[in-house]
């Protein structure tokens, strides 16, 4: 088990650092051209001719790899909590591309994320299950209650011109990564058994499609946004719940539920909403402080904030 760790933990917090990576490059790349709608496929034909964005492309393609590493050796309540980090790399990379130091404020507010995130499901204590295999029926309400969501987002932000639209547009994202994520926990199982088993099921071909239409909309949720730290804060924060309700209820997997860590992961929940909420208040804060240099300098350009 412990050796198991050595593997998954460097690789989950390497994935970080790459997604992390992938976020700032992106989200500036989003902010060089055309503004499309919302999975709108012509947006990714838009930034295929950015170098920036090919960057993050192929940030998040190790990233994957990473992921997928860790997840085969490490149980999804596990290796999920340290993929949170990635709001702290992402705020990081985002201030180092803006030629900023990045504030302090809006790295503490990630940090809480990712403590608060990573408590809550470490204090779950999982026991993994058979998760070379999906139990469809018992998944069913889940299934349901996620594409509901998802959808209610979409609708909110194409609806909304408030820009809570933005996080809406990222918890989207962060249900479909989510999903992503416990299916790719099935391929690892699936692969352990023969390099071809994975094409004898539909999960392959569901990470095929859902992958897509996740990373599709994170594209959206980047340049729809000014700041990239809000919008990933509730991506990192929605996608590992997600991971370990599939991990719990499609895959098998347990969670202690005793009285004493409930109590714990309802503080750390709460810990997660006030690290968000907190990142949220001070990027408006920030934003007013940087349109106001823009006016007091005459800067023009485009409207992409640092952090």
């Amino acid at each position: 088990m412990n050796g198991d760790l050595l593997i998954a933990v460097p690789a989950a917090v390497l994935g970080a650092a790459g997604f992390g990576l992938a976020t700032a490059a992106q989200q500036r790349a989003t902010h060089e051209v055309e503004t499309a709608g919302t999975l709108d496929p012509r947006l990714l034909t838009r930034l295929l001719r950015r170098p920036m964005w090919l960057l993050g492309l192929f940030s998040t393609i190790v990233a994957l790899v990473l992921q997928l590493v860790a997840l085969s050796f490490g149980a999804i309540a596990v290796v999920q909590p340290l993929l949170v980090t990635g709001v702290v790399f992402a705020a990081a990379f985002s201030s180092l591309m803006s030629r900023r130091r990045p504030d302090p404020l809006i790295l503490l507010g990630a940090l809480f994320c990712a403590v608060g995130i990573a408590a809550f499901l470490l204090l779950a204590r999982p026991i993994p299950g058979a998760q070379e295999h999906i139990d469809v029926w018992n998944g069913l309400p889940l299934a349901i209650a996620l594409a509901a969501a998802v959808v209610g987002c979409l609708v909110y932000a194409s609806a909304s011109r408030h820009p809570s639209r933005v996080l809406a547009l990222a918890l989207a994202t962060g249900i479909m990564y989510g999903v992503t994520a416990g299916l790719m926990k099935v391929l690892t199982g699936q692969l352990a058994v023969g390099l071809l088993e994975p094409f004898h099921h539909a999960t392959l071909y569901a990470v095929c499609v859902l992958g897509p239409i996740g990373f599709l909309l994170s594209q959206n949720t980047f340049q729809q946004g000014r700041m990239v730290s809000p919008a990933v804060a509730v991506i990192t924060s929605a996608d590992p719940v997600v991971a370990v309700l599939i991990g719990v209820y499609w895959l098998g997997e347990r969670l202690d539920s005793s009285p004493a860590l409930l109590a714990g992961q309802c503080l750390a929940a709460v810990v997660v909403i006030a690290g968000i909420t907190f990142i949220t208040w001070r990027g408006e804060h920030l934003l007013h402080e940087f349109d106001a240099e823009r006016l007091a300098t005459g800067r023009g350009g485009h409207d992409l904030a640092p952090g």
